[in-house]
């Protein structure tokens, strides 16, 4: 029974609450009204209490509150709408903006930008107020709404504090000490630089060197038999090592210029020349193998005479040695020219406090991991130091001299190989010591920051420039569609970009055969880097285009191997190992690996497969030639077929080769002979001096006076246009 009576209450209660609706519709104007549920603090009181003794109160309103609703009117949402900022005639703008974002820093509604988007090739139908807009897009809407713009300046910049690390102040001249004289060798490639330097160190470091060239920079302290010590640098002289010289004057006190005495000045010797005076440093001059009979050593004076170097002997302050390097001549007499331009220069440094330096040589060694060479210029630099270079950092777990030995402390002017590097920095950074690790992330992650910013600077002003170039050829067309209403002009746009639409992106692109995509891999950063020097020299893309996929040091890894595969690429490597394992991956996956000591002999490899990417160019070689005499048809069939009667004057024709036919210097037909002929005998060829008639694969009138010329077509391989230099 009393089931019954809830059931009923229930429905009552229905229905109470739809009369209400309806009573409420006839006493408010509704206009587009929605249904919203509410809460049901709105139900009317006596609806809970009339019967009291038999329900209680929640569960009534648990029964009723599901079915109740109330109407929201157009009055109700305008109250509840955000106003939308006014912007006054200036716009604050990104790069990237939506729809909304940009109606909202203009104070105007998303109709107002799709109305000023009409006047661009925007593409309606998939715009939505969460839809980005570029910038060009963003600067014609403001523009043709009537304001002004201005970018958005990142908060970062101004957050963003210098943490970098900067070289000490000069420290007081009461401090210095004295330090050995760094002095670099420099010359031209095999004129004995570093057979001198063998001599000096009792050593043969030159006997060991790939091609009997030195390929790297090589610091060495030797110590003389007065007792002095001077760090030596030993450079290269090859052409390709440039940057490499350029590294060592910079670091340098002295310079000892070496010049063959049977050679003279040359070209490399010129660029050292060059160098010793950018970097303002005083030069000796070695004039080296003196021992051979056709040694001129007065010559080599007077050819430097005309690069301003100018000898004592006329009236310069250059001092001039003759010496022979590989029978050891007169080398004590170089050293003591050397110490003593050393003394007079007065060289001091500072040895206490943070540690200043510079990276002459870095490698990625297989069991020492990154290794650094590196001239101490100011400090003494011990183990646990904590040194920053570029945008790497590294805790000093082991020194070395160049004899490979391990050492405790290296003072100003030192020589030392350092371990203890989380990456291999650039050679010629510059080495300073931080206080902790902490700090050494910190100076780190501002250069990164530095860096990135650079980037994005360069990014933006491609961009721009290209959004520029866009902007033109937009107006261009948009000025070829002014007389056409927006409709018309976005029937015309989807015409014009109809087969772009439907064309179906092919699965995996075609390997370009005109296109070298190479990877090089060294010993050393220096080695690397006069790789890519060359390489960036390449000027010949309209031929074969050369492209640098990766660069490092180490061994050739499996990583190589598969970005050659991808890039249809060749590996190769400079002082650098392939284990057999990578090998065979490579020889099963068809990728080159070609491993060279020499930098030469390696630019030569990457000509000759440039050579082998270009497509081979036709020659015609010719055979024979002949001149038309009379002209006269046949009939074939139901058909004149054009006949030439021809005299051989050169060579011979022979039918089976390819004939063209030649009137006032110009080609009128190139193709096969139907017919060839002698006193009316079909025949295969026709020699000098004799007579025939003959007739092409196509109906051509003859002229008397054209010339048929017989000729053959041979395939030649090209040869790239590019010249490295050497």
């Amino acid at each position: 029974m009393n089931r019954r009576l809830i059931l009923k209450f229930e429905n009552l209660v229905q229905l109470c609450c739809a009369c209400r609706q309806l009573h409420a519709l006839s006493h408010r104007k509704v206009y587009r009204t929605q249904w919203k549920p509410v809460q049901s603090s709105v139900y009317p009181i006596w609806s809970v209490h009339l019967y009291p003794q038999l329900w209680q109160t929640d569960k009534l309103i648990s029964v009723a509150l599901p079915h109740y609703r109330h109407l929201a009117t157009k009055e109700d949402k305008k109250k509840n709408r955000k106003k939308l900022p006014l912007t006054k005639g200036e716009v604050e703008i990104r790069q990237k903006m939506t729809v909304e974002e940009l109606a909202r820093a203009m104070g105007k509604d998303i109709d107002h930008i799709y109305e000023a988007l009409l006047y661009t090739d925007i593409d309606f139908d998939s715009l939505e107020p969460d839809s980005i807009l570029y910038e060009d897009y963003i600067k014609l809407i403001v523009k043709k709404s009537g304001m002004k713009y201005k970018s958005a300046k990142l908060k970062e910049e101004k957050e963003k504090e210098n943490t970098d690390a900067v070289k000490r102040p000069p420290a007081d001249p009461a401090v210095l000490t004295p330090r050995p004289a760094v002095v670099t060798i420099l010359g031209h490639v095999d004129h004995g630089k570093t057979t001198l330097l063998d001599s000096l160190r009792k050593t043969q470091v030159a006997s060991m060197e790939a091609g009997g060239i030195t390929q790297h920079i090589g610091a060495f302290l030797v110590h003389l038999p007065s007792g002095e010590k001077i760090t030596f640098l030993d450079t290269p002289g090859h052409a390709a090592f440039s940057a490499m010289r350029a590294r060592g004057t910079n670091v340098t006190d002295i310079v000892i210029l070496v010049v063959a005495a049977e050679d003279g000045v040359m070209e490399q010797t010129i660029e050292s020349i060059q160098h010793a005076k950018n970097a303002g440093v005083p030069l000796i001059l070695a004039i080296n193998k003196c021992d051979k009979p056709e040694a001129d050593p007065e010559r080599v004076k007077k050819e430097l005479l005309a690069h301003d170097v100018v000898c004592e002997e006329f009236g310069g302050d250059v001092q001039a040695v003759n010496i022979s390097a590989l029978k050891g001549e007169n080398l004590m007499v170089l050293a003591e020219a050397t110490v003593a331009l050393a003394e007079m220069l007065e060289l001091k440094a500072d040895s206490t406090g943070l540690v200043e330096g510079t990276v002459i040589e870095s490698r990625k060694d297989k069991g020492k991991g990154p290794v650094t060479t590196a001239i101490i210029q100011r400090g003494t630099l011990r183990k646990g130091c904590v040194l920053v270079a570029g945008k790497t950092w590294a805790k000093v777990r082991f020194m070395f001299d160049e004899n490979g030995k391990a050492v405790d402390a290296a003072s100003p002017g030192i020589p030392v190989e350092v371990m203890g590097w989380k990456e291999v920095p650039s050679a010629g950074d510059e080495i300073i010591e931080v206080e902790s690790e902490q700090r050494a992330h910190e100076v780190v992650a501002w250069r990164n920051y530095v860096e990135q910013q650079e980037k994005m600077k360069r990014d933006l002003e491609v961009i721009e420039a290209k959004q520029k170039e866009h902007r033109t050829e937009y107006e261009k067309k948009q000025q070829k569609l002014a007389h056409l209403t927006w409709r018309q002009r976005k029937a015309v746009l989807y015409k014009a970009n109809k087969h772009l639409m439907f064309s179906k992106p092919k699965e995996r692109p075609e390997i370009d055969k005109n296109v070298l995509s190479v990877i090089v891999k060294g010993d050393v950063d220096g080695s690397v880097e006069a790789i890519l020097n060359i390489l960036d020299s390449y000027d010949a893309d309209s031929e074969c285009k050369l492209d640098i996929i990766h660069f490092g040091m180490g061994d050739i890894s499996e990583t190589d191997v598969s970005l050659a595969e991808a890039f249809n690429g060749v590996v190769y490597g400079f002082s650098v190992k392939a284990n057999e394992t990578i090998k065979k991956l490579a020889a099963k996956k068809g990728i080159k690996i070609k491993l060279h000591n020499i930098i030469y002999q390696l630019i030569e490899d990457v000509k000759h497969e440039l050579n082998s990417r270009l497509p081979p160019s036709v020659v015609e070689n010719t055979i024979g030639e002949a001149s038309v005499l009379d002209t006269f048809s046949v009939t074939v069939g139901k058909s004149k077929v054009p006949v030439a009667g021809c005299r051989v004057h050169k060579g011979q024709l022979d039918k089976k080769m390819k004939f063209k036919l030649i009137r006032k210097g110009d080609v009128i037909w190139k193709g096969s002979l139907s017919s060839l002929k002698h006193h009316k005998a079909d025949v295969q060829m026709i020699k000098t001096g004799m007579d025939c008639g003959l007739s092409l694969d196509k109906d051509i009138d003859f002229n008397v006076g054209d010339e048929i010329i017989c000729y053959e077509e041979k395939e030649v391989e090209q040869t790239t246009s590019w010249d490295p230099g050497f």
